[in-house]
């Protein structure tokens, strides 16, 4: 009972932060399970449409439509510290680590490892969350990748 509670709190709270577009499979079919049923067994050579120098990039959803389902590891960063090994020896249950943030400042939000953008903590039915506030642009994505 208490979970359908909470996954209605988040869905309700991915709701919100969802972008309002109609992206979805292509009416015409071109998902894999509608492939896979119209394959008859027998193999046929690829077709691939001209390529267009038409100056601006092509932005149809269902082009991109195959990568959707594939897992990312998303990861939050409250921040970090340093210490010496004899440091790290001496914690115990109850020990405090000090990090390098302040309360309120903005966490970190990586995606596969590299940064996507920052975001402020929530909390939604006593489970943390984070709002996503600010998404680096494409330039410093690509600065980070090397």
């Amino acid at each position: 009972m208490a979970d359908e509670s909470l996954d209605d709190a988040w869905a309700n709270a991915l709701e919100e932060a969802k972008p309002k577009s109609g992206a979805g499979t292509a009416a015409g079919g071109d998902d894999w399970d509608s492939l896979a049923k119209n394959n008859s067994g027998a193999s046929r050579p690829a077709s691939f449409n001209e390529i267009e120098d038409s100056g601006a990039p092509q932005t149809s959803s269902h082009n991109l439509d195959f990568l959707l389902d594939i897992p990312l590891d998303v990861t939050v960063e409250l921040g970090r510290t340093s210490m010496i090994i004899d440091k790290m020896l001496q914690l115990t249950q109850g020990s405090v680590v000090e990090l390098d943030k302040a309360a309120g400042e903005p966490v970190e939000i990586y995606v596969n490892r590299k940064l996507l953008g920052k975001g402020e903590v929530i909390v939604v039915n006593d489970r943390f969350g984070v709002r996503i506030t600010e998404i680096i642009s494409q330039a410093d994505r690509i600065k980070n990748m090397a």
